[in-house]
C-alpha cells in the first residue's frame, strides 16, 4: 500500500482498535459525517507551545492522524522553533499530505490569539503549565497538557475551574491509561479478581523527591529568552541542562531530558515526573480518581512514604521486585504487577499476555483529537489529572516538612495545619498572576 492510500479508515482501524481493543477507549466511527465537528474545516488545527524534546515525540504522533493539521508553534528558544518548523514540514512530506503554513511565535499569547488555531499542545516545563493552560481556556482553545498537570496544588484547582467555566476539552498526557496492560490490570483489580485490596506498591524511581538547585551558572546562549523561561519563578540562573541545546547543521538533538524536573525550585522530582504516571495508575485501580489520600506519612531510612486512603487502602512509594518503575496491587487472592511493557500476576483469572503494539500509547493522542471533534471528555480529563498531580505533590510536601500530614480531599486543604497549607502554592515573581 502506498502512503497516499493510507486512508483515515485504515489509520483509525489499525492504530487504535488493533492497538488497544478495549471498551474503555472510544469506538471510532470512520464516516466523516458521523463526527460532530467543532472546527469548520473538519480537522483540528494544532498549535504547539513548548517545542523541546517531549514535543517532538508528540508532534510525530499527532501528525500521523489525518484529522490533524499543525499550523503554529511557540517557544522562547529560537533554534528549537526552527527545528519545529522543519519537523512539521518533514511530517507533511513523509505522510504525503498537503503542507500547511506554520507560524512561529516567541510569545505564546500571540499563538493563542491566532484564530486559525483550534487547540494547543502544551509541553513546557511544569511551572508554566497552569498559566498557559488557563490562558488557553480564556482564548477558547482546547488543550493537550503534558503531565504533571501543574506545578502546585493551587494551580490545579484554578485550572479545573477555568476548563469547566469555558467548556474546554483538556486531555492530560497520562498516556499509560491508554495502554492495554495498564487497563487490564485496573480492570482485574476493580472487578475483584484479587479480592479485597490491602495495599499497593508504587515505584517512581530513586530518590523520589526533588533536591535544591545546584547546577553551576553558565552563559545564556544566543536566541534563548531566559527571563521568560523563568516566568513566575524566583530568578534561576541558566545552565544548559535545564534547557538542553541543539544544533540544526549538523543535526544534534537534546542529549538529556530537561533537568528542571529534578530540582525543587523548578520541578517535583521523580514524585511528579514518574508519579504522574504510576501513582495515577494506583489511584485509578483502587477507585480513588477525583479523590485522594487522607493522611500522608513521610518516608524514613527504614520505611517508605505512605498514603492512607478513605477506603482503607495504603499506597507505599518504594522500589519492589526488579526495581522497575511500576505498580503492584496486593489483594486477598494474590497480586498483579504492571509497568511499561510488562504485566505479571500470580492469580490465574487475571493472566493475560500482551504484544508490544498493545502496550503502546499512540491511542492516547488519537483520543484527544476524537474528544475535540466530538466535544466529550477524554480518557484523562482535567479533574483526574489534578487529583493525581495533587497526590504526587502531597508526598513532596510531607517530605519537605518531615512530618505526617492530614488532608481533606473534598475541601483540598490540610486539616488544622496552616504551615502545610502555605505549601499549596508559591508567590509568583516578576508581576505574573494566576488566571
Amino acid at each position: 500500500m502506498s502512503k497516499s492510500s493510507f486512508s483515515r479508515r485504515k489509520f483509525l482501524g489499525t492504530s487504535l482498535l488493533s492497538t488497544i481493543g478495549l471498551s474503555s477507549l472510544p469506538a471510532f466511527s470512520y464516516a466523516k459525517s458521523s463526527f460532530p465537528l467543532k472546527p469548520e474545516s473538519g480537522k483540528v488545527r494544532l498549535g504547539f507551545i513548548g517545542v523541546g524534546r517531549q514535543a517532538m515525540g508528540l508532534l510525530n504522533n499527532m501528525m500521523r492522524n489525518p484529522a490533524v493539521d499543525v499550523v503554529a508553534g511557540a517557544d522562547v528558544y529560537e533554534i528549537k522553533l526552527q527545528r519545529f518548523k522543519e519537523r512539521v514540514a518533514k511530517n507533511y512530506t513523509d505522510n504525503e499530505r498537503e503542507a500547511k503554513e506554520v507560524t512561529l511565535y516567541s510569545d505564546y499569547k500571540k499563538l493563542l490569539a491566532n484564530p486559525d488555531v483550534d487547540a494547543v499542545v502544551i509541553a513546557t516545563p511544569d511551572h508554566w503549565h497552569a498559566m498557559m493552560a488557563i490562558d488557553a481556556c480564556h482564548a477558547g482553545k482546547d488543550i493537550y497538557l503534558e503531565k504533571p498537570l501543574t506545578f502546585t496544588i493551587k494551580e490545579g484547582q484554578e485550572l479545573v475551574k477555568a476548563v469547566r467555566a469555558n467548556s474546554i476539552i483538556l486531555a492530560v498526557g497520562s498516556m499509560q491509561r491508554s495502554g492495554a496492560n495498564f487497563q487490564h490490570a485496573v480492570r482485574m483489580v476493580q472487578k475483584g479478581n484479587l479480592g479485597k485490596i490491602s495495599e499497593v506498591l508504587v515505584n517512581v524511581g530513586t530518590p523520589p523527591h526533588p533536591k535544591p538547585y545546584d547546577l553551576p551558572k553558565q552563559e545564556i546562549p544566543v536566541g534563548l529568552d531566559w527571563k521568560t523561561w523563568n516566568g513566575p519563578l524566583p530568578d534561576i540562573h541558566y545552565n544548559e541542562e535545564l534547557n538542553p541545546p541543539i544544533t540544526l547543521n549538523p543535526e544534534q538533538n537534546e542529549k538529556v531530558w530537561g533537568a528542571w524536573r529534578w530540582y525543587e525550585e523548578t520541578g517535583g522530582g521523580l514524585m511528579t515526573d514518574w508519579g504522574a504516571h504510576m501513582i495515577d495508575i494506583a489511584q485509578w485501580g483502587i477507585g480513588m480518581d477525583r479523590n485522594g489520600p487522607v493522611e500522608i506519612i513521610p518516608g524514613t531510612d527504614s520505611s517508605p512514604l505512605t498514603y492512607f486512603y478513605p477506603n482503607g487502602i495504603k499506597i507505599h512509594i518504594t522500589p519492589f521486585d526488579e526495581g522497575r518503575q511500576g505498580v503492584k496491587f496486593f489483594g486477598e487472592n494474590g497480586w498483579i504487577k504492571v509497568s511499561r511493557g510488562q504485566y505479571d500476576t500470580n492469580v490465574a483469572s487475571c493472566e493475560r499476555t500482551f504484544s508490544n503494539e498493545e502496550t503502546g500509547f499512540g491511542a492516547h493522542h488519537i483520543d484527544f483529537i476524537d474528544s475535540v471533534l466530538k466535544r466529550k471528555d477524554p480518557v484523562v480529563p482535567v479533574e483526574i489529572g489534578h487529583s493525581t498531580c495533587t497526590a504526587c505533590t502531597l508526598g513532596n510536601i510531607a517530605h519537605k516538612l518531615g512530618r505526617p500530614l492530614k488532608w481533606n480531599p473534598e475541601t483540598q486543604e490540610f486539616i488544622d495545619d496552616f504551615e502545610a497549607n502555605t505549601h499549596k502554592h508559591y508567590v509568583y515573581q516578576h508581576g505574573y498572576k494566576l488566571g
